[in-house]
């Protein structure tokens, strides 16, 4: 039986040349087969890796028609993740072992240091986020923040974000799934640490590549009720703790002495600033998932807005928490090769004397890594597919196949996690602090780049006379919001450099600097590269040039302005509390 017998499809297939067409239609649905063999399990299986394909028509040069055939057309991503996944990943999703680990380490410079920390980090990411939130509702990107930087501040400036982006999610691959081996080692096992990375290796990959999109969502659904309950669950325990319910006894505010809230100074500070970015770090995920949300404009903006109780519960009361229970002296926080071992959460439980309840938060952890490493393979694989369907990455990469697969881009993703099995070797520390190195102030480029591309975004609407009634949703913190996300990026990033030429505790050293800074560099490196090949001198696009339409959401703005004055009408009609309400979630 031939493929045209056993294939029909749909004749509402659209394809599009526009700069966003491969990500942001699921018009393309997979094509449904006739009873018999061709429909069997096996067969639909391996029709779904196929490309997608459409009916064309053939007429013969009398005018008649010769009948139709199936031809390829280009694969698009579809939009399967739903409102609850959404609020789900924009509430517990990315969080791991930045907050549940290292967090420990970050505690050694005393509790005051982490909880400013982490505040401050928390105002510019939260600025960050509202600027997503507006830019995703108009322009809904499911591949690259590069394109907004290519589209409103300049293309190469955007080619070194995409690439910047690229990287940080498959370098973060190898590194959880090696941590999450580690964890592992939490219940004493003669289990080789190897044998349980190949085991997480295939779970994640198998996730991605027979799941897709669906699959994502829901592991990152489940996922963030298990961390949501873990974090809350550990909270209430924690507040018993201080009070006098574990064997400590009573504990209050005796790790909080003026000899240790601050006890490596304003440097421990900045040091901590890093450490609260890295936990932070994937927070903008959510942004990527617009392209692959249905109904995005109403969906993407009320899940974003989940970010900030994510911070409230998550972070800041957290650790505030964590502060009170574990002694910023405790030898613990250091670790001995067993990742979980140094988790303040697991070292304060242990010392409340509550057995059992270590394994199970362990368990929390497990998850969180792994999640983590799921979103790394889903993150690199649609970066690299906006970054092809840009032109300034490989063609190949914009495969995408009748279940919206990148595949290319998941396989990549599959190669370059192979990485994670250099744990078997006697040079793994060196290797995976590169790793880190790589992605350590990814994260900075990222926030800063999409607050800037924010603003000129705004210039660029003012200038053209656009009016801002066209926007189906407006961030909290506007331009002002924007500019103080974006001058803090700068800031936290002038500190780090500071701090890696002068670090803790010792003299300046060319390999600590470049394992600290060594990001940036590629960035800065990346950028001056394209220019040069390009000789595009254009170091920011006049905001009277800057393209407002390509890649916009087909919105009918009247009808947008009606709905919006319907939905103000009915917010005054509301109480004062529920308008809070509202404005919050």
């Amino acid at each position: 039986m031939s493929e045209k017998d056993s294939i029909m499809v749909s004749k509402d297939t659209k394809s599009s040349s526009q700069i966003f067409s491969h990500s942001t239609t699921s018009d393309v649905t997979p094509p449904k087969t006739h009873q018999g063999k061709a429909s069997t399990t096996w067969h639909n299986f391996v029709d779904s890796f196929k490309p997608p394909v459409h009916e064309k028509s053939h007429d013969l040069e009398d005018g008649s028609s010769s009948g139709t055939r199936l031809e390829p057309e280009q694969g698009h991503l579809q939009q399967t993740l739903s409102k609850r996944q959404l609020q789900m990943i924009a509430l517990g999703g990315c969080v791991g072992s930045g907050l549940l680990v290292a967090s420990g380490l970050a505690l050694q410079n005393g509790p005051a240091s982490v909880l400013v920390a982490w505040f401050v980090v928390s105002t510019f990411l939260y600025c960050t986020m509202q600027s997503l939130a507006e830019m995703s509702s108009v322009y809904p990107v499911s591949g690259s923040f590069a394109v907004y930087s290519i589209q409103f501040i300049d293309r190469s400036w955007g080619v070194a974000m995409g690439y910047n982006y690229a990287m940080f999610w498959v370098v973060v691959m190898p590194l959880e799934l090696v941590a999450s081996s580690l964890t592992i080692k939490f219940w004493p096992s003669d289990i080789n640490t190897v044998v349980w990375v190949a085991v997480f290796y295939v779970l994640i990959i198998g996730s991605n590549l027979f799941g897709g999109t669906r699959a994502f969502g829901e592991t990152e659904f489940v996922a963030s009720i298990i961390k949501l309950l873990g974090v809350v669950g550990f909270n209430i325990l924690a507040i018993v703790l201080i009070c006098g319910g574990g064997d400590q006894g009573y504990i209050g505010g005796r790790n909080w002495t003026s000899h240790t809230v601050f006890i490596t100074g304003f440097k421990g500070f900045v040091n901590c600033l890093l450490t609260a970015t890295y936990s932070l770090a994937g927070t903008e995920l959510i942004g990527m998932a617009s392209g692959e949300a249905t109904d995005a404009r109403k969906t993407l903006p009320k899940a974003i807005k989940q970010v900030l109780w994510r911070i409230l519960i998550f972070y800041l009361l957290t650790l505030t928490l964590v502060g009170f229970l574990v002694s910023a002296t405790d030898d613990a926080l250091a670790g001995n090769g067993n990742g979980a071992s140094a988790s303040p959460f697991v070292i304060a439980i242990r010392q409340g004397g509550i057995s059992g309840l270590p394994s199970v938060f362990n368990v929390v952890v497990l998850v969180a890594l792994l999640a983590i490493a799921n979103s790394a393979v889903y993150g690199s694989s649609r970066t690299l597919l906006g970054l092809a369907e840009q032109g300034v990455a490989p063609r190949w990469f914009m495969y995408v196949d009748r279940n919206g697969r990148p595949l290319v881009g998941i396989a990549f993703a599959a190669l370059i996690g192979l990485l994670a099995f250099v744990s078997a070797s006697d040079v793994q520390e060196e290797v995976f602090a590169w790793l880190v190195a790589l992605s350590g102030l990814s994260t900075f480029f990222t926030w800063g780049s999409i607050n800037a591309a924010y603003i000129r975004y705004r210039a660029g609407m003012k200038a053209q006379g656009r009016s801002l009634d066209e926007i189906p949703y407006k961030a909290n913190t506007g331009v002002i919001g924007a500019y103080y996300g974006l001058i803090m990026n700068i800031t936290v990033l002038g500190l780090q450099f500071w701090l890696a030429l002068f670090p803790i505790g010792a003299k300046p050293e060319a390999t600590y600097f470049f394992k600290t800074y060594l990001a940036a560099v590629i960035v800065l490196a990346t950028y001056v590269v394209h220019k040069l090949w390009t000789r595009n001198w254009t170091m920011l696009i006049p905001a009277k040039d800057i393209d407002l339409d390509t890649g916009r959401r087909d919105l009918d703005v009247e009808l947008l302005r009606q709905e919006l004055a319907e939905e103000k009408e009915y917010l005054r009609s509301k109480p004062w509390y529920y308008k809070w309400f509202r404005f919050f979630c």
